[in-house]
């Protein structure tokens, strides 16, 4: 049996949901809370298997109540179940530690899926989630990795892309060979790549070979 903590201000929504998990063979509530403060008191005196979190709340937050229950116990499993998708909610929702996200458009069913995935150990987030983190994460790359590299560098990067041998960069860009050396050096170690070929497949996945 999952033992499910319901954290959310609105009475109508967690009357519905208790409603639906009374009838669930697998899933009981134990306990609920109108605010993130009761909800971190509760959630440390029962340790419940999962908890399904509202984001805006009097007293305490969502995210404050996730931050503080994950402190003191690391293992809790928290799920936001919210009204809002926009990033200044999700991301630090995520940072917070959360272990799936829902809308509250979603069905009853749904949740229900989400409660028995997240306490198998498998995270469940809603599509425009993951499509936020997967989008978040490709712009990190694009400019943490290489925004880093100088000029000279992005020209060296170019040549290496083109097939160039350290001599032949050497000899285009009117350099030392010695040079060339430390300049791939600089560009394998900024890319987080081990080897011209993956510094060069990174190039061309990025625009960065004209």
């Amino acid at each position: 049996m999952i033992r499910l903590l319901l954290v959310d201000d609105h009475q109508m929504v967690r009357l519905g949901l208790s409603s639906y998990f009374s009838i669930q063979e697998d899933i009981t509530v134990i306990g609920e809370a109108e605010d993130g403060q009761q909800g971190f008191e509760i959630a440390l005196k029962e340790k419940p298997d999962i908890i399904l979190m509202d984001l805006v709340m009097e007293v305490m937050d969502g995210i404050e109540s996730t931050q503080k229950i994950l402190k003191e116990w690391p293992e809790a499993k928290i799920i936001i179940l919210t009204s809002f998708i926009d990033d200044e909610k999700v991301f630090p929702a995520m940072e917070a530690g959360a272990s799936g996200y829902l809308l509250k458009t979603s069905s009853a069913g749904e949740i229900a899926e989400a409660i028995r995935s997240t306490y198998n150990g498998d995270p469940y987030f809603e599509t425009e989630v993951t499509e936020k983190i997967l989008d978040r994460e490709t712009t990190k790359q694009k400019v943490v990795l290489h925004d880093d590299l100088t000029n000279r560098e992005k020209e060296v990067l170019q040549l290496i892309s083109q097939g160039y041998s350290n001599q032949e960069i050497a000899d285009s860009l009117f350099i030392t060979l010695k040079t060339v050396k430390t300049h791939v050096s600089n560009i394998l170690s900024k890319l987080q790549v081990e080897d011209r070929t993956q510094a060069a497949i990174y190039a061309f996945r990025h625009d960065l070979v004209e």
